[in-house]
């Protein structure tokens, strides 16, 4: 039989589970019902005083206001900082995961300073997880790092995202992003062609996966590349994106 705070603890998994599926399933556009499981899933792990549920769900709610439609950087580094503060003691894994997206908020927000000293612990925690972490490995902090440097503008992140998008080939969602990223950091470098290469990267993982924020930052990719869009090869990309959004 389980006890009362194995069920809360159940609950909250489950919460936590069926907001993700939410945000996942509405291509990250319905922001609202999947906050009302991941308050459901916090308010469980108190209840059961299960705090690595209770920081995986703040978390995860920080995602809606990183990644949604209005994005509110202040609120989602707001979350990413009490999910790592909770996980600190429990798990050292999530606590990373959590300071990488605090790390990305504060580059959003262009504090560099706030943003490395993040990405810098979120490293020193992949020492205590380990690679078999569930949570953290060296090709999130990379992913993270590299989108990071995007959001600042720095040389830096080509560099991280080409070492990601070699680390993640399992997994299209997340490639999808990388590559996406890849495409804001050549364009903005003046790398035309290697930003097209990219977005047609980005555009193959999508077509397979459909993942609402690979698609998203696609798109974005995609109108940076506009004063080139006479090129043929940026023409023949756009025409292909055009496509992927029509099929949305």
């Amino acid at each position: 039989m389980y006890g009362r705070r194995e069920l809360w603890s159940i609950e909250a998994d489950a919460a936590t589970l069926m907001g993700q599926l939410v945000w996942d399933a509405s291509q990250r556009r319905d922001a609202a019902t999947s906050q009302g499981y991941f308050e459901q899933a916090i308010r469980a792990a108190r209840e059961g005083g299960d705090i690595a549920a209770e920081a995986h769900a703040t978390l995860r709610s920080s995602y809606l206001h990183l990644y949604g439609v209005g994005p509110c950087a202040d609120a989602g580094l707001a979350l990413a900082q009490r999910a790592a503060t909770l996980a600190r003691p429990v798990s050292a894994g999530l606590c990373g995961l959590a300071l990488l997206h605090a790390a990305e908020a504060n580059a959003i927000r262009n504090q560099r300073r706030a943003c490395e000293s993040a990405l810098e612990e979120a490293r020193l925690r992949l020492s205590h997880a380990g690679e078999g972490s569930e949570y953290l490995s060296e090709a999130k902090i990379d992913r993270m790092a590299g989108s990071c440097y995007v959001f600042l503008g720095l040389d830096q992140a080509e560099e991280h995202l080409v070492e990601a998008a070699g680390a993640l080939t399992s997994q299209g969602k997340s490639q999808a992003i990388v590559f996406g990223n890849l495409v804001l950091a050549r364009v903005r470098r003046g790398e035309v062609e290697g930003a097209v290469d990219a977005l047609n990267q980005a555009i193959d993982r999508l077509e397979a996966t459909r993942g609402g924020g690979g698609i998203t930052l696609a798109f974005s990719a995609g109108r940076e590349l506009r004063p080139w869009r006479r090129h043929p090869s940026v023409a023949a990309a756009g025409e292909r994106l055009f496509a992927l959004m029509a099929g949305r």
